[in-house]
């Protein structure tokens, strides 16, 4: 028996938890927080407030979750699913209904204290409810039509509510992490070639159309993809806030301007400079050494949670760590990917990074729920 084996087996067990703990995995999402502080402390012209000290405040209110998270038995986590789940949808169904409006969009519900938004704990929800479906289901039934469908209804019913409130960005996300997930699960491919083809063909369609009379979309919506693909034919409107996005990445270098030192974000040309787009503000003061340290730290918290899903034998478990790492990675992947031109403006934001209490808070309870997996795992 080694000494480390020896100094864990004489430590009573609730201690026992906190030493199983992935602490690497806490240091890396500490690092990407600090990160975060950073950079909001230099959009807000050197200050804490109005954005780096609430971001802290949730940042350490998160790290309490994750650990009361943790504590939990995964197979209570597991048990739970459908309910979190159901409440996560009666949530989304209650913004509908009373949500508080922002920026022209239904996203949230007022409680006061915060605001919160349902569709960040959906996102998490869903990974959950069919981490649940698959781990109790059969293997030789996954791909049988039947059982098809109560997961494509899962992921189609918030992906709705999402859609209408609007918010594009958080059912674009949804759809492909469901997908994924499914895909994860051991669902035949065949399925998911026929989505890509009908999508491929519903694209192609809706080009078709433009300028005939069974024209598909208006032609604001033609406007709007003609600017992502071309954002210089309307520089000062609807192609405004991708250029000066890119101005700002460019103007960064390799190296940067220096902290504090960025043009576009300090003279408020850049929009969202605290929120989307606070990654071009990276890349402008630290330029591409900058961004590129970030997406080390995201590609190595990624790389965490794919080596623990393989260590767990636990089916449930291993398809939750993995659903909630994919998750982390379509965020980061669509925020970076939108603010450098390469898709659509969505309104993603950045994983603890961004300014906001909602995606902070759940994205730290779901790293619990992977730290909990891996203490509670078949040893």
């Amino acid at each position: 028996m080694s000494y480390l084996e020896y100094t864990v087996k004489t430590v009573p067990s609730g201690w026992r938890k906190v030493l199983y703990l992935n602490w690497p995995l806490i240091i890396l999402l500490t690092a990407v927080a600090c990160v975060g502080f950073l950079m909001l402390y230099s959009v807000a012209g050197g200050a804490l407030q109005p954005w780096a000290e609430p971001q802290m405040e949730r940042f350490g209110l998160g790290l309490a979750a994750m650990f009361i998270t943790a504590m939990v038995p995964i197979w209570l986590w597991r048990n739970l699913s459908a309910l979190i789940y159901l409440v996560a949808l009666a949530l989304l169904v209650a913004v509908e209904l009373f949500g508080a409006v922002g920026m022209g969009a239904q996203r949230w519900i007022d409680l006061g204290f915060m605001r919160l938004q349902p569709s960040e704990l959906m996102k998490i929800a869903l990974v959950m409810a069919l981490a649940a479906y698959y781990d109790w289901l059969p293997m030789k039934r996954v791909s049988r039509p039947i059982w098809v469908i109560a997961p494509l209804i899962l992921i189609l019913a918030p992906t709705f509510l999402t859609l209408t409130q609007p918010d594009l960005g958080t059912a674009i996300l949804l759809m492909t992490a469901g997908g994924l997930m499914m895909f994860l699960a051991g669902v035949h491919w065949a399925y998911f070639a026929v989505v890509i083809a009908a999508a491929g063909g519903g694209i192609y369609t809706v080009f078709l159309s433009r300028g005939t009379p069974w024209q598909l979309l208006k032609d604001y919506q033609f406007r709007r993809i003609d600017t992502f693909l071309d954002p210089s034919t309307d520089p000062l409107g609807a192609g405004y806030h991708i250029t000066q996005a890119k101005i700002a990445m460019g103007s960064g270098g390799w190296t940067g301007r220096g902290f504090m030192q960025g043009t576009q974000s300090r003279l408020n040309f850049l929009p969202e400079k605290h929120t989307d787009f606070i990654f071009n503000t990276l890349a402008e003061e630290f330029g591409f050494v900058g961004g590129f340290s970030l997406l080390v730290l995201y590609v190595l918290v990624l790389l965490f949670c794919i080596v623990a899903a393989l260590q767990n034998r636990d089916r449930y478990s291993s398809l939750l760590i993995l659903g909630i790492g994919l998750t982390f990675f379509l965020f980061f992947a669509v925020n970076m990917s939108m603010v450098m031109g390469l898709a659509p403006v969505v309104g993603v934001p950045l994983p603890l990074v961004s300014y906001g209490g909602s995606a902070m808070l759940v994205l730290m309870i779901a790293f619990g729920l992977v730290q909990s997996a891996h203490i509670h795992r078949p040893r």
